[in-house]
């Protein structure tokens, strides 16, 4: 069940997760281009507000200086022709030129330049009221007049240059800003993308755990609690479920496996046993009709009996995971596997090639035993009649390699990818008059996993098909194993039962 601890934070679903992530992390984008913006406002304004400022700054200036020449002109003409109007165009131009000056004073009030014309202004706007002599006595002072006007437009255009500058720096200052902030935010955008990515990702890859220790059936005792969106807290209820649906139907399984190998093996036996009485002449001499009606239940009751052997050991093989290390001869245990299945291969024809020189290796030597014999017995039961037969070993580094190959039907291209599966049977058919359960090859690849190591189907190799064991060196793992640290190894293209 959920935990309250896992609904403490998280969001009420998938959807509301997404899109607060979405939201969050376009919230710190969205700060930046607002403060963008507002900062370019700033500065389109600025520099509108300057712009039309300097233009007015720099025509008045211009004026004052065209007002201090028309001036000085009308002052002279006057001084030549005598005409009255003369002076009044002039008295106009020095009242302009006045309150043009005064709107500059504005601009530049510390400037000496724009006091000195003041004071001459006042002096010069009196010229209309004297004589044409006496204002003859004052035209030189148009030349200091006029002087002092382009110095003014001088200073007015350095101040707007200045002012242009300030803007300049200003909007660097801005930018400098502007790229910190980026920088700033889009970093917290990333790590709140990263965040919430973990808060999605999380409970996904918890969920994929699940299944995995599901699918190998190596699930711990108790499993972690899915901490996320509500979609994904409930499917981690179903997989509980589902973990404890699957735990029922294996003891059911395990248990069915034990009584039918059980209830199997009781008949059996007296069956056997029957028949050896019959075939010893205890209830009487036998024809040989009837012996051999006797050898055939016989020969089939101990076909029968290795096919509940099988059972026996796919059912301990799967309660009991642990191995007994050891080190052990490899050619030694090649020739008791050939020795037990002597008569066999007599009958069968097959010439035998095996390995034979002293090679020590620290594995499990029961279960690697189990998988030699199920892998011989494969090689019996689907190889040719009068074929090969050879067992190959060599030592690769830190790697035992084991290869039974025989001769006779080459394995379906269709049938590799299920060929270890348990009760799988393939395409060909084993040779005699008893079908196979389909475990042995399961079976020798479990044995193959526990000790850490793989059993594959070899490709090109001389004869037709190929079984390649790989045991790694053992010595360092101890005794038994823990179950969860057992490898998962795919087998996908491995063998066939």
């Amino acid at each position: 069940m959920t935990s309250q601890v896992s609904r403490r934070w998280r969001p009420r679903s998938l959807l509301q997760l997404v899109l607060l992530a979405f939201v969050v992390v376009m919230l710190p984008i969205a700060v930046l281009m607002f403060q963008a913006g507002q900062a370019l406002s700033e500065l389109s304004q600025l520099a509108n507000v300057s712009a039309r400022e300097a233009v007015d700054q720099t025509r008045r200036a211009r004026t004052l200086s065209n007002l201090a020449v028309e001036m000085e002109r009308s002052a002279r003409q006057y001084a030549v022709v005598e005409q009255p109007g003369l002076m009044e165009i002039y008295a106009d131009k020095a009242q302009e030129f006045a309150r043009l000056l005064a709107a500059q004073r504005r601009l530049l009030p510390d400037n000496p330049n724009i006091a000195a014309l003041g004071d001459q202004i006042q002096a010069l706007a009196l010229l209309p009221s004297l004589t044409p002599e006496e204002l003859q006595a004052h035209l030189d002072e148009f030349a200091s007049f006029s002087a002092r006007t382009d110095a003014v437009r001088e200073a007015t255009n350095r101040q707007i240059d200045a002012r242009i500058d300030a803007i300049s720096d200003q909007a660097g200052e801005v930018q400098r800003r502007l790229w910190l902030q980026t920088a700033a935010l889009v970093s917290a955008s990333l790590a709140l993308m990263l965040l919430f990515t973990w808060l999605i990702i999380r409970p996904i890859r918890q969920l994929e755990r699940r299944i995995l220790s599901l699918g190998s059936g190596f699930e711990p005792p108790k499993a972690s609690l899915i901490q996320g969106p509500a979609e994904l807290v409930r499917l981690g209820d179903r997989l509980d479920w589902l973990s404890n649906r699957l735990n029922e139907l294996e003891a059911q399984k395990q248990q069915f496996l034990r009584h039918m190998s059980h209830e199997l093996k009781t008949p059996l036996a007296s069956v056997r046993e029957g028949t050896g009485l019959l075939g010893d002449g205890v209830a009487g001499e036998l024809n040989p009709r009837q012996r051999e009606i006797v050898e055939l239940i016989d020969a089939s009751g101990e076909e029968l009996q290795k096919l509940i052997e099988q059972l026996l050991d796919y059912n301990l093989l799967q309660h009991n995971q642990g191995t007994q290390i050891e080190r052990f001869d490899v050619s030694t245990v090649i020739k008791e596997v050939l020795a037990k299945h002597q008569l066999a291969l007599e009958k069968k024809g097959m010439r035998v090639s095996a390995f034979q020189e002293p090679l020590d290796w620290c594995a499990d030597r029961e279960r690697t035993q189990r998988i030699l014999d199920n892998l011989v017995s494969n090689a019996i039961a689907y190889g040719e009649d009068g074929g090969e037969l050879e067992l190959r070993a060599f030592r690769d580094g830190r790697t035992l390699v084991i290869d039974v190959a025989n001769s006779g039907e080459p394995i379906a291209d269709e049938d590799r990818a299920r060929l270890f599966d348990a009760f799988y049977q393939g395409r060909a058919r084993r040779k005699g008059a008893l079908k196979g359960s389909g475990i042995g090859l399961s079976v020798a690849q479990d044995c193959a996993r526990a000790q850490h190591g793989r059993l594959t189907l070899a490709d090109a190799d001389p004869l037709d098909v190929c079984f390649r064991l790989i045991l790694p060196w053992n010595a360092d793992t101890g005794g038994d194993h823990d179950k969860q640290q057992r490898p998962m190894i795919a087998a996908a293209d491995d063998a066939r039962n």
